[in-house]
């Protein structure tokens, strides 16, 4: 055999090319498209279609259902996406991936490839990569990426051994093509492996292509490596989520789930879908598909090298004919396996679609959490919805109870801090929960946002002086819990950095800022309770004052002890810093309690 392991590496390079191009191209248009990707996932999931519609329309921009399952695993890992909105997003996603072959097909087999003006593109993307405006940058790496990935296919095209040859490739997979389901059993696990050894489907689609086109492998085969590249792509989401939380790997686990059945459905009905693909390409394509395999292997080995390598104006009006077939035969097959890779998962979508509860139940039974592992929640809006707004009293109820409910998400934050304190810094756990706490900090962020953006739409409306001022209210108590929520991010902190020093609080330390989180716990006790009510009176207000009043004498009585406690060495001046920077930290929490409680209107008693 002529193919020698040089030839072995340029397949290889070419295919790097390829993936580096995709890659770059999907960077560059995600940059391009920025925050407004997060805004189409969180605006436009609300229902089980949207969120199909909005997974093929990110998937078909960005082009990559990897970026996009990723990206929606983070998004659930940040509780801005919750299960059952991802599995549609993912659901849309594998629509969305179609459109890559589609591209390859049309731009890279047809009569004109594209590849022909990688290089002229480039001249045209290199002033745009040194601009100094980052969206110019941008541009410059998408096109760059374009050009890439087309060059990186037309590599590959050549660095492919030819069939004719090389007639041991051909018996090699003849050994596999005549054995019914199992040959189709057999070409899904190579597509599946393939996948996930070069952790891309389009690159994966793009190898099918060209052994299709050069008559490697029929046009069912091809088909079942197309599939298998559907089970294979999960394999990316899966491990983006393996530092994830619960919830992110639920999502994960739904994408392979999801694959997984409907390539078991197509199995049943598989013979039938691809004689129906190709005869949709032989009624309205350029030739059958299903004949191109016969059609090389009746070309002798001269004719294959000359009607593939030579222009027209160099062959005989035989070989013209030959290769106008043979153009016509790549096209065929080309765009059958687009058609095939477009219409499965269409078909798929349309009847999973109506099993997302299921799926979700599934999941949750399947992924539980560990022995002493709290379930996470899904962060999102519970009584605030993003469509047409209610009357002006119903939306201020709303916009109430979701502040209601922030309060506890920021008290949820005080626990972890307490956990953290009386921790031993060694265990594994005190990351984990560190890491809980700042995610828990960025969903405040974006609650705060939410509650205010939703309030601000409200006050728009035609309202009374007394809603006004509700409004004006709930604001400033939003404002203050966000406040509470970076006083406990900060207190996360200073422990972090504590244990980063291998420093160790000494027993009075931790007993005194123990005092100061059980003077906390008070008040988070009455500031929770007043929100329930949306209204205190005056002995509750009094009580609150007198707790924050203790709060700040215990704060002034631990710092003027520290300076004692220092000059008579009682311990190292580090764990004074640290211990000073947290009790000042409460100190300031405190505060913020105390404006959430004065933020509410106050009844006469």
């Amino acid at each position: 055999m002529d193919y020698s392991f040089f030839d072995f590496l340029k397949l290889i390079g070419s295919l790097a090319l390829f993936l580096y191009g995709m890659k770059i191209m999907s960077e560059g248009l995600q940059k391009l498209a920025g925050n407004k990707l997060r805004t189409i996932l969180s605006a436009m999931t609300k229902n089980r279609v949207m969120g199909v519609l909005t997974g093929v329309l990110i998937t078909a921009l960005i082009q990559s259902s990897s970026a996009t399952t990723v990206m929606v695993v983070s998004f659930v890992n940040a509780g801005l996406l919750s299960l059952v909105q991802s599995i549609g997003v993912i659901m849309g996603a594998n629509i969305g991936t179609t459109v890559t072959a589609w591209i390859i097909s049309l731009f890279g087999f047809g009569k004109f490839s594209i590849s022909a003006l990688s290089i002229p593109l480039m001249g045209i993307a290199l002033p745009l990569i040194f601009s100094s405006k980052s969206r110019n940058k941008s541009t410059g790496e998408f096109i760059f990426g374009f050009a890439f990935l087309f060059m990186g296919l037309d590599f590959l095209k050549s660095a492919m051994p030819d069939l004719q040859n090389n007639p041991e490739v051909l018996s090699f997979v003849q050994n596999f093509s005549d054995m019914g389901i199992g040959s189709v059993l057999i070409f899904l696990l190579i597509g599946s492996v393939l996948t996930i050894l070069v952790q891309s489907s389009s690159a994966t689609v793009a190898l099918t292509l060209i052994m299709a086109t050069k008559g490697w492998i029929d046009f069912p085969a091809a088909a079942a490596m197309i599939m298998g590249e559907n089970i294979g792509t999960t394999i990316t989401a899966n491990l983006a989520a393996i530092p994830a939380n619960l919830s992110a790997k639920r999502a994960a686990f739904a994408h392979f789930m999801f694959n997984v059945m409907g390539v078991i459905w197509m199995l049943f009905v598989f013979k039938y879908f691809v004689n129906m693909v190709e005869g949709l390409v032989t009624s309205f394509g350029p030739a059958n598909p299903a004949e191109m395999s016969a059609f090389i292997s009746s070309l002798s080995p001269e004719e294959y090298t000359q009607i593939t390598t030579l222009s027209k104006s160099e062959l005989s009006a035989d070989l013209v004919s030959k290769q106008n077939m043979y153009l016509s035969y790549q096209g065929a097959t080309s765009y059958g396996l687009s058609l095939f890779h477009t219409l499965f998962n269409i078909c798929n979508v349309s009847i999973m679609i109506w099993f997302v509860r299921v799926y979700e139940k599934i999941c949750l039974n399947v992924i539980r959490p560990k022995a002493g592992e709290e379930e996470d929640e899904e962060f999102v809006l519970q009584y605030i919805s993003t469509g047409i707004l209610s009357t002006a009293e119903l939306s201020i109820l709303q916009a109430e109870k979701e502040t209601e409910v922030y309060a506890k998400r920021a008290r949820k934050m005080f626990g972890f801090v307490k956990k953290m304190t009386n921790m031993d810094h060694n265990d594994k756990k005190f990351l984990k929960l560190y890491n809980r706490l700042e995610k828990y900090e960025d969903i405040c962020d974006r609650m705060e946002v939410e509650i205010g953006s939703y309030l601000g739409k409200v006050s728009e409306g035609r309202l009374s002086h007394q809603s006004k001022e509700h409004i004006r209210a709930i604001l400033r108590a939003v404002t203050e819990i966000e406040s509470i929520a970076d006083s406990c991010c900060n207190i996360g902190r200073h422990l972090k950095r504590k244990m980063e020093a291998n420093a160790v609080f000494e027993e009075n330390i931790l007993a005194n800022i123990n005092s100061m989180y059980a003077l906390l716990d008070k008040a988070y006790e009455n500031m929770q309770l007043v929100l329930k009510n949306q209204q205190i009176s005056e002995k509750e207000l009094h009580e609150s004052q007198s707790i924050e009043s203790t709060i700040n004498d215990k704060r002034n009585t631990l710092k003027q002890k520290n300076v004692e406690d220092l000059n008579e060495n009682r311990y190292s001046y580090q764990n004074g810093v640290f211990y000073m920077d947290i009790t000042s930290e409460c100190e300031r929490m405190g505060d913020y309690i105390i404006n959430v409680i004065e933020s509410l209107k106050v009844k006469p008693d």
